[in-house]
């Protein structure tokens, strides 16, 4: 963000100044007062088990100039330190970011779908900005308090945004696509993310296609060819629809080979045909890579440096990153998972040259409510057909464990929790092995990466 007045910052988030100079200039917007730096204004949020509002005194004594709060302001506070008081912080950092986004003339791209968006957004980050300045959303921060943040990151001087949107309920999408103003809509897949509050994957389409609903008619979507519900997703939007895929699309990867290394295609459609290379194995990131390259294209990015951008791609950390330890091949793609993801990142250690077994460590999925036995059910029961050894962890994934062994697989290992996988992975893993590491964010599944010895 670029330097804002208090005064400026109190109009744009309807906030009134009790406190302060309205000439102070504010450098940045920040919500924890662990990441405060000098000339911060800090916002005060609450949730289930904290008030942002009691820790004003420790953000103005970090170095912050104000705050913009919904509640009582503590004594003895530095005589200069702004207050600007709202009668709800989330409203009032909402009405700020929408005001700051209105002021800044950039390409502005928006990734949402069921799995992949944190992937999809550095990817198309990357390609973008081998030409442009490119402002993206740090992390996942792609929910009603990190977009505005994420918004509020950028300056008038970017050329480009990348931001990521997510849900959990319908009527989510709209609010957060209508405050970031995008002319470029990518989404990922329709999946069972979040189907235990949606209930059918009709109505995630219909949550997702929200965001193409919104795209001005001179916008583009860009969407999964393949996808099941691809044609619904088409019907919400006036704005032209780019499809990629592997079988067909307007732009599609051809000739797929995965090693240890990553993987290499051959990127071919109505942009023209260049070879491209992933440090990262999969055919389910492959095809996050086109949906980036289709955005870096419609920006005007030649197809050729959208490919070595691809190579040289950095990604947020739990997205299938490699490692070795004790010749074992490490795969952590412990973020998160849902059933459509869990299939993927099986499907990606299959697919990898075979030099020891190939062995995979899976937890429990969240937020899939009546749904979640076909989900287990569907993961075990391909772990059967791909892995030589399954490993899972607590009492929810032993579903899958269940269904693996219906299926006829032999070598299935059911362990309590973290440190009980830990210790038999240890005991069990072989030089030459690949294993796998997958579980939604809350089992915590990187505490069994990191205790393998």
């Amino acid at each position: 963000m670029n330097p804002l007045s208090l005064s400026t910052i109190a109009a744009m988030s309807g906030a009134s100044m009790l406190a302060g100079h309205p000439d102070t200039q504010v450098l940045r917007v920040c919500k924890d007062t662990r990441e405060i730096r000098e000339g911060d204004l800090y916002v005060t949020l609450r949730g289930e088990n904290f008030d942002g509002n009691k820790f004003i005194e420790e953000a103005a004594s970090k170095g912050a100039v104000a705050t913009l709060c919904d509640g009582e302001a503590p004594a003895g506070l530095p005589q200069d330190f702004g207050i600007l008081a709202t009668p709800d912080s989330l409203t009032g950092l909402t009405h700020l970011a929408k005001g700051w986004r209105q002021q800044l003339k950039l390409h502005s791209v928006v990734v949402t779908g069921s799995s992949g968006k944190t992937s999809t957004k550095d990817f198309t980050a990357s390609v973008l900005r081998s030409r442009l300045r490119t402002t993206a959303t740090l992390g996942n921060l792609n929910n009603q308090i990190g977009l505005p943040l994420s918004i509020l990151a950028a300056d008038r001087e970017d050329e480009a945004a990348v931001w990521e949107i997510g849900m959990n309920h319908r009527g989510e999408i709209a609010p957060l696509a209508g405050l970031a103003c995008p002319q470029i809509g990518i989404i990922t897949c329709v999946g069972t993310a979040h189907i235990e509050h949606l209930g059918s994957l009709k109505e995630i389409a219909r949550e997702k296609g929200d965001l193409l609903e919104k795209l001005p008619s001179s916008g583009f979507g860009i969407i999964p060819a393949e996808d099941a519900l691809a044609e619904e997703l088409r019907s919400r939007t006036s704005a032209k629809v780019l499809e990629v895929g592997f079988l067909r699309g307007d732009l599609r990867a051809v000739q797929l080979v995965h090693d240890s290394h990553g993987s290499r295609f051959v990127i071919e459609g109505e942009f023209g045909r260049v070879e491209a290379s992933l440090p990262v194995p999969g055919k389910h990131m492959i095809g996050n890579a086109l949906l980036a390259v289709a955005a870096g294209t419609l920006c005007g990015i030649p197809l050729e440096e959208c490919a070595d951008a691809l190579a040289r791609i950095e990604l947020t950390q739990g997205r299938l990153s490699q490692s070795m330890k004790r010749g074992v091949t490490l795969l952590d793609d412990t973020y998160n998972a849902n059933p459509d993801s869990m299939l993927a990142a099986l499907e990606t250690l299959f697919s990898l040259p075979k030099a020891g077994r190939k062995v995979a460590v899976l937890g429990r999925m969240g937020e899939l409510g009546v749904h979640a036995k076909a989900g287990y059910a569907q993961v075990g029961e391909r772990a059967a057909s791909l892995l030589d050894t399954l490993i899972t962890v607590g009492s929810e994934a032993e579903a899958i464990a269940e269904a693996a062994t219906s299926r006829g697989m032999s070598d299935v290992r059911v362990t309590a929790d973290n440190t009980a996988a830990a210790v038999l992975l240890s005991s069990l893993a072989c030089p030459g092995d690949q294993i796998l590491f997958k579980a939604s964010r809350s089992a915590r599944m990187e505490e069994v990466l990191l205790q393998f010895v």
